[in-house]
């Protein structure tokens, strides 16, 4: 089973949302985590988001990237862009991306589209880490 590690600046929204969308649609079929380049807390607005789709992330915590080893990822996604920020052995995992998703936490307003993109993102990246056997 492959293990997937979200990271963001804070572990307080994107990377939060990632978690749950792929706990949820990857149930089974992947092991998931996310993590911050700094620990933080989880946005009252992410968990509002994700609970207009049915996905409760209210118990989720945030966690410093540093709390974890690479070598127990396969597959590292950056939601921020912060990939340049990320020691070499993150990078080098068996898939890496950086998706550069606009932060919610400075236009509130736009919690609702970056959902809805790191849901589209999640499924795509489920379907290449975890295909359905034919």
């Amino acid at each position: 089973m492959k293990r997937v590690m979200f990271v963001c600046k804070k572990n307080s929204a994107r990377s939060q949302m990632a978690e749950g969308f792929a706990k949820t649609l990857g149930a089974g079929k992947i092991e998931v985590v996310s993590s911050g380049l700094e620990a933080s807390s989880v946005r009252p607005e992410a968990i509002a988001a994700m609970a207009e789709v049915g996905i409760d992330i209210s118990e989720h915590t945030s966690n410093a990237l540093a709390e974890f080893s690479p070598e127990d990822f396969d597959a590292v996604i950056s939601l921020c862009g912060c990939g340049v920020n990320l020691p070499p052995d993150w990078l080098m995992r068996e898939y890496f991306d950086d998706w550069q998703l606009d932060d919610p936490a400075e236009q509130p307003e736009i919690f609702p589209r970056v959902r809805d993109d790191i849901q589209e993102r999640v499924t795509t990246l489920l379907a290449k880490l975890a295909p359905d056997p034919a």
